[in-house]
């Protein structure tokens, strides 16, 4: 018996059908960001979303449920990242196959769950498994013995460690039984539970894990059962397809070969075995999922842990010879992985790519630099420890992340001098106490410049003068070349972000010697701050740059922004006129829009949201923009975006209908945005719905990839029901075995002429031509004629065996019953078929039958 070849796709929808089938409901993937759990980072196993109903304290309108649940173990408690690459199994992103249990069953049907699973419908050989118990659960004990019946030479006890699992120091805990899959004596390990050296060997991998919690630990210690034990099982989806697909490293199955192949080819190698492709690979699937969660990268909490994700993954790429941005080029091929069970991952497509490119570029040149100074302070190192002073430098001056330090240097087999890192930055914290009145200047000095006079609404090109810059908070005369700074003009094209509309990007120049990359544009009072970096030359105060905005990504949040109008607008008119702003985010690959509403949006709102707003678009209302005090506009009927601040003057911004007061940038007509699509309609807090939409060009990608992903989906469903055909063929086949031995029973001997006319109502005209030559061939020497009615019509076919044909014809014994039943028929002198619109004759017609061949065999 050898296992059956699945994809990933099928196994996982497997799970699901099979529990689904069993009475569980089929709960989706949760969030990766836990609601429910202020201690937990991620989440990182299936029942996560299911603690409160573990715990009593939620109740659900089911009592079991199945899901496969999208976990991380990466940062905080349950932390993997140092592990990726290292092993065939740890991974930073995972799916949790789990099924669930609150109170409808207990052991014996968990148990008989997996195993049914494993056995009967994944085929996997019972002798290819491994069964282990808590040492003191002589229920499950003696449920896999006696009743499973399983080998007692495949089954062993473990203790407290192994087999014991609880939510924390207290609380519900209980026994737990593991199932082990056995690669083979060819791979070094010895049984689980054997206590030996090579027991934690890769020869016997753990594939599923069945949690009993049918206690409550107190404080000292003590076991009360649990007045309704719970059970909670996880079997890690990449474990089991690389059972399934024959393969012992989970790099090695469908779900991380195609992006391998992938960076394989971006990075231009034939060797697909090099450790940092599977680096690279795991990465990108952990830093796809949190993005398309709202996570972005920073330098606080899950935003850190995913700027560290994707750093490492930049290493590696690195190692590759892969030194210009490459890691957003692998959204696209993780989509066509696993879009069709994630959406998301479709949905967000160019917003995750977007947020991995910035990130590399951010972090491009400290990555180049932080490399060469690491091999510089590597170079004349004396024995194998990295001083602390030495991984401070690389982190503080350089910027390059001391976790990087310790994964370079584990490749190197170095050592971290961690105690003085640590001592090196507590003295730097002290410094930064002392100092921290720069910041307080800085702030007091940007806000005292001379308000920065916008030329964006007219140009996104500008001569300008720099009037300050500051650098560390400190304000200075002069920067050089790969240094980060913040610049003051006396007048720029550069939006700053306001009023949800992100800052501007672009680029200040001297001639073509000197070059800042402006990364960022926000406000410090009524100074327009430009953030970045000095890619090459030298810049002075009081030197003329030409301030040049980018003009593509100014144009695509253009067109958002005035969506985001057109969208107020319509909410008001469709929803009502409660609704009011509260939030926006308008980025130039997408926007948010947060408003007050007490419910849901319905698809039917939506809908009509969308179409309206597209009406409004092809409308080609032209901008009027006005200029009044606050109060004039108001009495107008001008809206108040979300954010802004007004002074003595405000600008009204009009397309058609909508009027709003706004300092953001527009488009010329609303034509311009081309289209409008919604992407998302969520709750974000008591009374407050987000909408989350795109335009233009991002609108109709957004719209390839829907068709993409519903063109597969169709192509699926078509492949599942030419299955079901094919399913039920074969039922048909074995129906036709079956009822051939109880009908042979019924047929009446007319001389030596087995004799058999009927009617078997389960068949179709196909079925009953099959089980007439079946009979024929059984009976010898025969004549079989089978009806049926389907349809208020009767089918018959009737049949002759070879050594009758001649004296009988197959054809003249069917037209004796189509006179009866008004029907017409054909075919051979062997075998013919017909239908009849009389079917309540066709009884009596069959039973004149055996009187007509007895007369006829006389002849």
């Amino acid at each position: 018996m050898t296992n059956k070849k699945l994809s990933s796709q099928a196994i996982r929808q497997s799970f699901l059908d099979y529990f689904h089938s069993q009475n569980h409901e089929i709960v989706a993937s949760s969030s990766l960001i836990p609601t429910n759990d202020p201690t937990l980072l991620f989440t990182n196993a299936g029942m996560v979303q299911f603690k409160d109903v573990f715990l009593g304290i939620e109740k659900k309108p089911y009592s079991s449920a199945a899901s496969a649940q999208r976990c991380i173990r990466a940062g905080g408690k349950h932390n993997d990242l140092e592990r990726v690459g290292y092993t065939a199994r740890h991974h930073t992103f995972f799916e949790m196959l789990g099924n669930f249990s609150f109170g409808a069953y207990f052991k014996r049907e968990a148990i008989r769950f997996a195993w049914d699973f494993l056995t009967q419908h994944l085929h996997i050989n019972p002798e290819k498994l491994w069964v282990t118990v808590y040492e003191k659960d002589q229920e499950a004990e003696d449920i896999w013995l006696k009743e499973m019946k399983i080998d007692p030479s495949r089954f062993s006890r473990c203790g407290d460690e192994e087999n014991f699992w609880s939510m924390g120091p207290t609380g519900p805990c209980g026994p737990c039984t593991e199932i082990f899959y056995d690669h083979g004596s060819s791979i070094p390990g010895d049984p689980p539970g054997s206590g030996t050296a090579l027991a934690d060997g890769d020869r016997y991998i753990e594939i599923w894990n069945l949690v009993f919690m049918q206690y409550d630990r107190a404080n000292d210690g003590t076991l009360t059962p649990l007045p309704k034990p719970a059970v909670d099982t996880g079997m890690g989806l990449e474990r089991i397809t690389a059972v399934m697909q024959g393969v012992q490293n989970n790099y090695d199955t469908d779900l991380f070969q195609p992006l391998i192949q992938a960076i394989a080819r971006i990075a231009d190698i034939d060797d697909f075995s090099h450790f940092s492709l599977r680096v690279i690979a795991d990465h990108i699937r952990a830093a796809c999922f949190l993005i398309a969660d709202n996570i972005i990268p920073s330098n606080e909490g899950r935003g850190y842990v995913l700027r560290r994700i994707i750093r490492r993954a930049l290493r590696h790429g690195n190692q590759l010879g892969l030194t210009e941005p490459f890691f957003y080029q692998l959204v696209a091929p993780l989509s066509e992985c696993m879009g069709s069970a994630y959406p998301c991952l479709i949905k967000q497509q160019t917003h995750i790519a977007d947020t991995l490119r910035r990130e590399e570029m951010l972090f491009a040149e400290t990555l180049q630099q932080g490399l060469k100074l690491f091999e510089q302070a590597t170079q004349n190192l004396k024995g194998n420890v990295i001083p602390g002073e030495t991984i401070f430098k690389l982190y503080d001056t350089y910027g390059f992340p001391a976790d990087l330090t310790a994964d370079i240097a584990r490749e190197r087999h170095l050592v971290m001098d961690t105690e003085g890192f640590l001592q090196a930055m507590s003295k730097q914290r002290e410094r930064s106490r002392k100092t921290s009145h720069f910041t307080t200047d800085y702030l007091r000095q940007t806000e005292s410049q001379q308000p920065t006079q916008f030329t964006g609404y007219e140009t996104t090109k500008d001569t300008c003068q720099i009037l300050a810059i500051y650098q560390d908070g400190q304000a200075i005369k002069m920067l050089e070349a790969n240094n980060d700074a913040s610049i003051v003009l006396d007048r720029t094209p550069f939006y700053a972000e306001s009023g949800g509309q992100v800052g501007d990007q672009g680029t200040l120049k001297i001639d073509d010697h000197t070059l800042f990359e402006v990364l960022d544009t926000t406000k410090q009072g009524q100074c327009h701050i430009h953030r970045g970096r000095l890619q090459k030359g030298v810049l002075h105060v009081g030197e003329t740059v030409l301030a040049q905005v980018d003009d593509n990504r100014r144009q695509t949040a253009v067109l958002n922004h005035t969506a985001t109008h057109l969208l107020h607008h319509i909410l008001r008119q469709v929803l009502g006129k409660h609704v009011i702003q509260k939030g926006s985010l308008v980025a130039p690959d997408r926007l948010r829009f947060d408003f007050s509403h007490g419910a849901p949006v319905t698809k039917e709102e939506l809908h009509q949201i969308e179409q309206r707003v597209n009406a409004e678009i092809r409308a080609n209302h032209h901008a009027t923009i006005d200029i009044t005090s606050p109060e004039d506009a108001t009495k107008k009927g001008a809206m108040a975006l979300f954010g802004e601040k007004y002074g003595n003057e405000v600008r009204v911004v009009h397309f058609g209908s909508s009027v709003e007061l706004c300092g953001g940038t527009h488009a010329d007509a609303t034509g311009d945005i081309g289209l409008f699509q919604i992407i998302n309609e969520s709750g974000v807090a008591q009374g407050i719905r987000r909408i989350e939409a795109v335009t233009g060009n991002a609108a109709l990608q957004y719209l390839d990839n829907q068709t993409h992903h519903f063109q597969q989906t169709i192509a699926q469903k078509d492949e599942r029901i030419h299955q079901l055909e094919k399913n039920i063929e074969q039922l048909q086949e074995k129906m036709i075995l079956v009822e051939s031995q109880s009908l042979m029973l019924n047929a009446k001997k007319i001389g030596n002429i087995a004799v058999l006319a009927t009617i078997v109502p389960s068949l179709d005209s196909k079925g009953l031509r099959l089980l007439v030559d079946d009979l024929k061939q059984k009976l010898k020497t025969a004549i079989v004629v089978l009806a049926t009615i389907k349809d208020n019509k009767a089918y018959v076919v009737s049949g002759v065996t070879n050594d009758l044909v001649g004296h009988f014809d197959a054809k003249d014994i069917l037209n004796h019953v189509m006179q009866a039943i008004d029907g017409k028929s054909g075919g051979r002198c062997d075998l013919a078929q017909g239908g009849g619109n009389r079917p309540e004759a066709l009884a009596g017609a069959l039973e004149t039958l055996y009187v007509t061949i007895d007369k006829m065999s006389k002849m």
